[in-house]
């Protein structure tokens, strides 16, 4: 196996950064969301409001996990680089694997919400069609 190297874990900063963006965005839109079927849910007590509500909510979960996962991942990578720096090489590959198998984790379950994505928003095409 060929030596790891400062370079390694970094390349993966700007992937990740661009990751924490996007989930970021995703979160912030889920919580705008939220409070808009929440006022609907207000005037109205409509259950699909609700059911759109909760879906929203597990959503939120979900990518609060992401988000986390992600962090991690980037933290095990500055570990990485700091380990390489004080020479303890086996320490750290052993610590940047971690890192690689949390941002596997992250996207998969990015994967998961998109699913519960597309799915929320089959229901509200098919709404539309059955009216």
């Amino acid at each position: 196996m060929e030596q790891l190297t400062l370079t390694t874990p970094a390349l993966l900063f700007s992937a990740i950064s661009l990751i924490m963006l996007a989930y970021t965005n995703r979160f912030i839109a889920y919580t705008a969301a939220i409070r808009d079927l929440y006022d609907k849910y207000q005037k109205n007590h409509d259950k699909r409001f609700y059911k759109q509500i909760r879906n929203i909510k597990h959503r939120l979960y979900l990518t609060r996990y992401m988000q986390i996962l992600g962090i991690t991942s980037l933290l095990f990578c500055v570990l990485t680089m700091f380990l390489i720096y004080i020479q303890q090489n086996t320490i750290a590959v052993w610590i940047f694997g971690l890192a690689l198998l949390l941002l596997i984790a992250s996207l998969s379950l990015l994967i998961v919400e998109i699913q519960i994505s597309a799915k929320a928003w089959e229901e509200h095409i098919s709404d539309i069609e059955n009216d």
